[in-house]
């Protein structure tokens, strides 16, 4: 796998991932098909599908094997795609453009996208409960466990409600970075930490390193989101452009400006670099979704 180059790499795990949520997500035949139709539109065809990527990375450095992956990746891209549809809510960030296309709730209406939204995190604690992703049991209760707590209110629904609370007021780099390594990292240090659980167990030093690297790009992450917020545009982003700043939340760019933001960027991922010098050539992947992550343009 390794001879195949990150473009190509990362088309054949989107290409993958479509396959399967499609296979997963019941069809718009199936009633309530209006519901299912709604959850299908907001997970199928977009996205960058970065956390799915990350899994499989992380499962390349400890041998996993690749139907066990996907299932773990179905999970939390279906969690990241029902936390965008809420998200999107007027209740929420009331925005009308996600992934290139009207919003979930914009498309159909409000009660059907807040339905979609709960089905699907539903349907991705299934998907990863009624699937064997280990060979230990209590590997895979200690998964379902960690990635319950990316989820709730100690990670993403916790960070969202802390971004909520925090609009039009000023924030400290530490408090900003509390906010996002809840709201945004902690599901992106789930997707590393899941694909990785998939495969042969690793040391508690390896693993710890392997933390430390999620934890560095679920940062730099939302940096960068921060920084093509003001720098990119719609057709670019696929959604709407500057409303963080017209909305006066609190931002990396707000707060560093977009320079400096840029250098904590650079900054992190270089610290991700480091985090993966106890690893061989087997976290290649990993180093370039970081570098990715960073670099992108949308």
């Amino acid at each position: 796998m390794s001879a195949v180059d990150f473009p190509a790499w990362s088309r054949e795990v989107a290409g993958r991932m479509e396959g399967v949520l499609a296979g997963l997500v019941p069809s718009a035949r199936i009633t309530p098909s209006r519901l299912h139709d709604a959850m299908r539109y907001a997970v199928l065809d977009g996205g960058k599908r970065v956390r799915p990527m990350l899994v499989f990375a992380a499962g390349l450095v400890t041998g996993a094997r690749a139907d066990r992956l996907e299932i773990a990746a179905a999970a939390v891209e279906l969690v990241h795609a029902y936390s965008l549809v809420h998200d999107d809510l007027p209740c929420m960030d009331d925005d009308v453009l996600r992934r290139g296309k009207p919003t979930c709730h914009v498309e159909f209406d409000e009660a059907t996208a807040l339905l979609a939204g709960d089905a699907m995190q539903s349907l991705a604690f299934q998907v990863l409960s009624e699937n064997r992703l280990a060979d230990d049991p209590d590997v895979q209760l200690r998964m379902i466990q960690l990635f319950a707590l990316a989820c709730g209110s100690r990670g993403m629904a916790g960070g969202q409600a802390i971004d909520l609370d925090a609009v039009g007021k000023p924030l400290t780099l530490p408090e900003l970075e509390n906010m996002h390594i809840h709201k945004t990292g902690a599901l992106i240090r789930a997707s590393v930490l899941l694909g990785a659980l998939c495969g042969s167990p690793l040391d508690a030093e390896r693993h710890a390193h392997l933390d430390r690297y999620a934890k560095l790009v679920g940062l730099a992450f939302q940096v960068v989101d921060d920084v093509l917020d003001e720098e990119g545009d719609a057709a670019t982003l696929g959604k709407t452009a500057g409303k963080d700043r017209e909305a006066g939340k609190p931002t990396y760019t707000s707060l560093l400006g977009v320079p400096g933001a840029k250098q904590f960027a650079s900054d992190l991922l270089a610290q991700a670099h480091e985090a993966l010098s106890a690893f061989d050539a087997n976290a290649v992947r990993l180093r370039e979704l970081a570098d990715f992550i960073v670099k992108r343009d949308r």
